[in-house]
């Protein structure tokens, strides 16, 4: 089984990561998701404030990798070979997974801070951020997971700061150099 996980700051594309991917056959767990549908379960409206404090509550309650191994369950129930997991944001979660799922691929995906806060304006997706105050309160509590380390101690990083469609061939590059073996 091939496990990519996948970490960057808000923006930096993991989303178009995960595009690459799916069309390369891979099946894909979004963390993000994970927290979302259970915000939503809980009633609760889906906006950047409410999203970030109930992930943090839940990470208080049930400690830093509550969200893993919410997703390991659903993984588990998955009949795939290949899957990237988006979003990893504490060193606790990747110890989820490779206890849990054996040799995972960590890939830090990097971006300077005004591509990316640009890029969250335009995505407009309904949780993300509207302002730079927003954003930069976002990062921070981000970073207060360990996100940064998770990025400082990926096995491979990817820039992405060029056009989509050269992103695009490096991340296609990347899958199948290690599915082959070649990285």
């Amino acid at each position: 089984m091939v496990v990519v996980l996948l970490a960057g700051m808000p923006g930096a594309g993991k989303e178009e990561f995960v595009k690459v991917a799916i069309k390369n056959g891979y099946s894909v767990i979004r963390m993000g998701d994970i927290v979302r549908e259970f915000v939503s379960s809980q009633g609760l409206n889906l906006n950047n404030d409410i999203v970030g404090k109930i992930a943090s509550n839940e990470r208080d309650k049930h400690g830093e990798a509550i969200w893993a191994k919410r997703a390991v369950e659903k993984i588990r129930k998955m009949n795939t070979s290949k899957i990237v997991i988006d979003g990893i944001r504490c060193p606790e979660e990747v110890q989820v997974y490779k206890k849990e799922l054996g040799d995972v691929i960590v890939v830090g995906i990097f971006a300077p801070q005004h591509i990316r806060y640009e890029r969250i304006l335009k995505r407009g997706r309904e949780d993300d951020v509207k302002t730079w105050d927003e954003f930069i309160a976002r990062e921070d509590r981000e970073l207060s997971w360990g996100l940064g380390n998770v990025i400082a101690r990926s096995d491979y990083m990817i820039l992405n700061t060029g056009t989509l469609q050269k992103y695009y061939e490096k991340v296609g590059k990347f899958l199948k150099d290690i599915e082959t073996g070649d990285k």
